[in-house]
């Protein structure tokens, strides 16, 4: 996630219960964030353990589709509300209550009932857009398609929800924490998609299908090394670091390493940031190329300066996770808090205070530079080149393994520390730095129904019951036999001249008699 952190420590495979804390110890972000992360990690397990791969409550399974064709408006999919698991994950598909505004008692005018389900263009997190040709749906008289769920989780600072800000502590003061948002999508895929020849495939067919598509985009080929080298121009720094330290920066950092564009290496680009992605800025109006911030950094380490790139985000740019040309500060306005960007963001881009458009500063200012020669950068992000060590700044590098497949989002994060002069990242028994997947993103993914037309809606999902289920009659006597003689039990010690009861005795024959 985009957070200000200082490291992720959180390792299904060490196999923790439980983080313990200890008195008079300091408290770090990362022993809580690990506690959440065990919490949650064994609670998804179980319940993908118990329900499968996907799956919902039989009385409150959620996310039925249905199509409805425009007749006079665009396509839609009805997305009925109740609960749906993927891989553990629950996804709510309920609408939330509107709520009810207070109103002059002699107004008739009555507020508009909301709508009772969500469709594929209003959906939460969706985003899609009707002038986007790729968004509209597929015309089911021409090919049945797949409609799917879409899950993974993205962080959410202040910068994009203001309601987690304290407003108590002052504007001058940092937010506090952040927070992980599960993000459900409903999208369509089209037969050929999954490699289905058939016209009217079963659900059997259809199901087996999807879950060889879903294997192939779940597992990312991305593979990336970090390690840290003592840089040639060691010898010219100050004596702020150690001598011998091969990372070289002046202060503890958590470096992240993000792709921007994906696809295969000769396509893809990365972006890093030694804040691990979180120094933001909240927009507070955008005209051209210049843009007005709420605020230009709380001090020297996280504000902007010409020549920072920048990204310029939304909650919908963030949610379809499809990257944008990174923007070049150009000039700055520190009276009025503006900033000229080298071009005007993408259209469409930021336009909406509800979306709670701002920038994202990344820390490349150029691209590597190795045996005297600089990369230059494409769309203001870095190329990615794959089978040599590639240096950030300060003797952090990394390597990109080579065959890769890249997916916008996937990042890295290498934590640096000036006590050991060295970043933090596995190693084999000989020191030799080990090639990691992606921290995430983590995608998941479920079946919905297969589309036909209107009315015409093959169910695939699934659905599970409770386990309760009532206590037999003869357990019913036993309890009834062992809730008697607890009671004389009792009796008996206040009054020990009273004894065993015919009511017990007769009750246990009873029990006896029904098993």
């Amino acid at each position: 996630m985009h957070a200000d952190l200082s490291r992720s420590t959180f390792r299904p495979e060490r196999h923790y219960s439980a983080v313990v804390a200890q008195q008079g110890r300091v408290q770090l972000d990362a022993d809580l964030n690990e506690q959440t992360a065990i919490q949650l990690h064994q609670a998804r397990t179980l319940a993908a353990d118990l329900i499968g791969p996907h799956g919902g409550p039989r009385d409150a399974v959620g996310f039925r589709i249905e199509y409805v064709g425009g007749k006079h408006e665009i396509d839609t999919l009805l997305i009925h509300g109740g609960r749906y698991y993927v891989d553990g994950i629950l996804c709510d598909a309920d609408r939330p209550e509107a709520g009810v505004p207070v109103t002059d008692e002699e107004s008739e005018d009555a507020a508009p009932e909301p709508p009772a389900t969500w469709t594929y263009w209003d959906q939460p997190d969706g985003f899609r857009d009707p002038e986007k040709p790729g968004d509209r749906l597929p015309s089911p008289a021409q090919t049945p398609f797949v409609a799917y769920l879409n899950v993974w989780e993205r962080s959410v600072s202040a910068a994009e929800d203001p309601a987690l800000r304290e407003v108590a502590l002052g504007a001058a003061m940092p937010d506090t924490a952040a927070r992980v948002k599960v993000v459900w999508q409903v999208l369509p895929l089209s037969l050929a998609a999954l490699e289905i020849e058939e016209t009217d495939p079963s659900k059997e067919v259809v199901r087996a299908a999807f879950t060889r598509w879903a294997q192939r985009r779940s597992a990312p080929s991305a593979r990336l090394a970090a390690r840290s080298e003592r840089p040639d121009h060691a010898d010219e720094d100050p004596c702020l670091v150690k001598p011998d330290a091969r990372y070289r920066g002046p202060e503890n950092q958590l470096y992240r390493v993000e792709v921007h564009e994906g696809g295969e290496a000769k396509d893809a680009t990365f972006t890093w940031s030694r804040e691990n992605g979180s120094v933001v800025f909240p927009v507070d109006e955008l005209d051209g190329t210049w843009v007005q911030l709420a605020s230009l950094g709380h001090d020297d380490k996280l504000d902007l300066d010409v020549g920072d790139h920048v990204e310029f985000v939304d909650t919908a740019y963030a949610s379809r996770l499809e990257p944008l040309p990174l923007l070049r500060v150009e000039e700055l306005d520190l009276p009025g808090r503006r900033v000229r960007l080298s071009a005007e963001p993408a259209p469409g881009v930021g336009l909406l205070a509800h979306l709670n458009p701002y920038l994202r500063r990344w820390d490349h200012t150029g691209g590597p530079k190795r045996k005297g020669r600089s990369t230059a950068l494409k769309g203001g992000a870095i190329p990615v080149t794959e089978g040599e060590w590639l240096p950030l700044e300060d003797g952090v590098e990394v390597y990109f393994a080579k065959g890769g497949a890249y997916r916008t989002g996937d990042h890295w994060i290498v934590p640096a520390r000036t006590a050991t002069g060295s970043v933090e990242w596995p190693t084999d028994q000989a020191r030799r730095p080990l090639l990691q997947a992606p921290a995430g993103i983590a995608r998941h993914f479920a079946p919905l129904a297969l589309v036909k037309g209107e009315g015409s809606a093959v169910d695939l999902r699934l659905a599970f019951g409770p386990l309760a289920s009532s206590v037999p009659a003869a357990d019913e006597a036993t309890l009834a036999a062992e809730e008697q003689a607890r009671r004389e039990e009792q009796a008996a010690e206040a009054d020990p001249s009273r004894g065993r009861s015919q009511t017990t005795a007769e009750a246990e024959a009873a029990a006896e008699g029904d098993n």
